[in-house]
């Protein structure tokens, strides 16, 4: 049974974020499926809810373990899911995870600053996709630039979905994860805030820091990130022969 990978997007964009490396694993016959949370994506009239997002990702995984071993791949707000769902405390069929740019406690004053800058975003007249635009311009590449925003912007999601974050116990979740783990991150993230905390609370977990890269390394650095996958993916198939 080959390796199934399943993939769950960050805040605001969509499953689109991921074409770059579902092309990589077409190109080598992995299976694979990107998931829309709800408020995001082809879901973005849905309301966004915890439980809800839970089971978006719960089902897509039970739904590949009946093909082989599963790979759950998160960045951002869904590397905090991916990391919630597999440590939850209830048996999960996941065989390896990967959790990008997301080694950060969603709590205190980080997330309180989080919410704030995407309110005041919000507020701008264009809700403040000129600016994002500009951002993503200048650090994203041409091949992938319009991957990150192709399914739409979950504008009205979003603080609904930050705050939301803040009811997880994410350290115990992450204290409960035994099997393999990959903790990939720009080395300009923000989101590297508790990385060395969450790497002493999963000792097996092997950190990968992305140079010269920030938030968005899945899209800024595709073929680095390509790569983590094809390494846990060997891993996962060393592990199940």
């Amino acid at each position: 049974m080959s390796v199934q990978i399943v993939f769950v997007h960050g805040i605001r964009t969509s499953a689109t974020m991921w074409r770059s490396q579902q092309a990589f694993l077409d190109a080598r016959g992995y299976a694979h499926t990107a998931v829309d949370l709800p408020g995001h994506g082809a879901r973005i009239a849905e309301d966004f809810t915890l439980h809800e997002a839970l089971h978006t990702i719960d089902a897509a995984v039970r739904d590949a373990a009946t093909r082989g071993p599963v790979l759950l791949v998160g960045h951002s707000m869904g590397g905090i899911l991916s990391l919630a769902y597999t440590g939850g405390g209830e048996t999960t069929p996941v065989a390896g995870l990967v959790a990008a740019s997301c080694t950060a406690l969603p709590v205190g004053a980080g997330l309180a600053a989080y919410r704030w800058l995407a309110r005041a975003m919000d507020s701008l007249p264009d809700r403040g996709r000129w600016l994002s635009d500009r951002v993503l311009d200048a650090t994203i590449p041409p091949e992938t630039r319009e991957d990150f925003g192709a399914g739409g912007y979950a504008l009205d999601a979003q603080d609904i979905a930050l705050g939301s974050l803040s009811a997880l116990d994410l350290a115990a979740a992450v204290a409960r994860i035994r099997l393999p783990l990959w903790f990939v991150n720009g080395q300009y993230d923000q989101l590297r805030r508790h990385e060395t905390l969450f790497c002493s609370l999963a000792p097996q977990a092997e950190l990968i820091v992305v140079p010269r890269t920030t938030h968005l390394v899945t899209a800024m650095r595709p073929r680095v990130f390509n790569a983590v996958l094809q390494l846990a993916i060997a891993t996962l198939e060393n592990e199940s022969s």
